[in-house]
């Protein structure tokens, strides 16, 4: 018929193999809560150099 030794090893390898087919790992988007404020378009301009606050104002078309 069959030996019981390798018959017990190829069960247990089954049944670890199932195990690991049933761990899932849930990754989803991360939505922080904070509420971050924009930096006013004075403080863009210092921070980027540039003479004019025109190209940081909102509804700023260029």
């Amino acid at each position: 018929m069959f030996k019981t030794p390798r018959f017990v090893a190829q069960i247990l390898i089954l049944l670890f193999a199932f195990t690991l087919t049933n761990c899932s790992v849930m990754v989803g988007p991360n939505h922080s809560h904070a509420k971050t404020k924009q930096v006013p378009p004075g403080q863009a301009k210092k921070m980027s150099g540039q003479k004019s606050a025109k190209n940081h104002a909102p509804g700023h078309n260029k």
